[in-house]
């Protein structure tokens, strides 16, 4: 029998691991219940619906993750790629350590469901945004070679990050046994994409 939680915080831990497993539209708020050990009354005491419960579930796993990872001190860094170097190295540490976590935001912003869509964008794009355009003042700041477009050159650099990001997460769900080394490999396989980038485009 589970044991009974009660403690709001505590049924979003719970919950967490369900939606980790499971994917959104496949959890129902019967697993949700059975998991936490708790009727499905309760559950809806805490949360309106499974949605309602979704979305607070991210907006826990954003601050926190954003608070433990240190994203409000990029603007202390001076160099762009020394600062996505450390913050991306404290990410993926992060999400090692966090797995479930991570699978949950990664559906939430990579592969969102689409009847979250609008809620997700609402609730967090001004977010994103805010953390992108603390990236853009970075990357203001590095010279380019001629005939470098400065929107495409940061274009290229999001969607090498973004498919690493995807690739660290499909071999952290198919690979129980991530270790160190592998995690140290994956970072440096990455950072070579990000130099070879640099040189390319930097004067």
């Amino acid at each position: 029998m589970p044991k009974k939680i009660y403690n709001k915080e505590e049924i979003l831990d719970i919950c967490l691991s369900v939606f980790a497993r499971n994917g959104y539209e496949k959890t129902s708020t019967v697993m949700l219940a059975e998991a936490a050990g708790i009727s499905r009354a309760l559950i809806f005491h805490h949360f309106k619906s499974k949605k309602d419960l979704y979305l607070s579930l991210i907006d826990r796993c954003f601050e926190k993750g954003s608070n433990e990872m240190g994203f409000g001190s990029l603007s202390e860094h001076k160099d762009f790629f020394e600062a996505k170097e450390y913050v991306s190295s404290i990410k993926f540490k992060y999400y090692k350590e966090n797995p479930d976590l991570y699978k949950v935001i990664m559906e939430a912003f990579y592969d969102t469901p689409e009847d979250l869509k609008g809620e997700i964008k609402e609730k967090f794009g001004g977010l994103i945004d805010n953390r992108d355009k603390a990236l853009e003042k970075l990357f203001d700041k590095v010279p380019l070679r001629d005939g470098v477009d400065r929107k495409q050159a940061f274009k290229l650099i999001k969607l090498t990050l973004d498919y690493f990001e995807r690739k660290y997460l499909f071999e952290l769900v198919n690979n129980k046994e991530l270790d160190e080394s592998h995690l140290q490999g994956f970072i440096e396989e990455r950072n070579s994409f990000l130099d070879m980038i640099r040189h390319g485009i930097q004067k």
